[in-house]
């Protein structure tokens, strides 16, 4: 079973930059969709992005919460196994558990993700 790992996350003042990676190991991720998810203290875990498979219909597609568009982008290179959310303009209310997950091409609510990585804190503060 593909297992999945988040790195890049760190503490940054609000308005810089973080780039977060996950890399897959025991499988390959480029049949599926990749997103990525937050959750904040006392909140439930939400979708911030996802990009869809290499699949046909759905290439590469991308989607974008409210909150974070403009700012951050998905971006996938299959050759290396690896999905990015390279995030700009970070606010306070970015600060979050942020966590990749895999699923079917088009999902976004955390229960349609089959697969998750351990979560990387990403804590933006003045």
């Amino acid at each position: 079973q593909v297992q999945l790992v988040e790195s890049g996350g760190g503490l940054v003042e609000p308005g810089g930059s973080l780039t977060l990676s996950c890399t897959a190991s025991g499988g390959t991720l480029d049949y599926y969709a990749i997103g990525w998810l937050r959750q904040a203290p006392g909140k439930e875990r939400e979708g911030v992005s996802r990009i869809n498979s290499r699949g046909t219909n759905t290439r590469g597609s991308t989607l974008y919460a409210d909150s974070v568009k403009g700012r951050f982008t998905i971006s996938r290179d299959n050759a290396k196994n690896t999905v990015y959310l390279q995030m700009n303009s970070l606010k306070p209310e970015d600060t979050a558990v942020y966590y990749c997950a895999r699923g079917l091409d088009n999902s976004w609510l955390p229960h349609e993700y089959d697969s998750w990585g351990q979560g990387t804190q990403v804590t933006v503060s003045s």
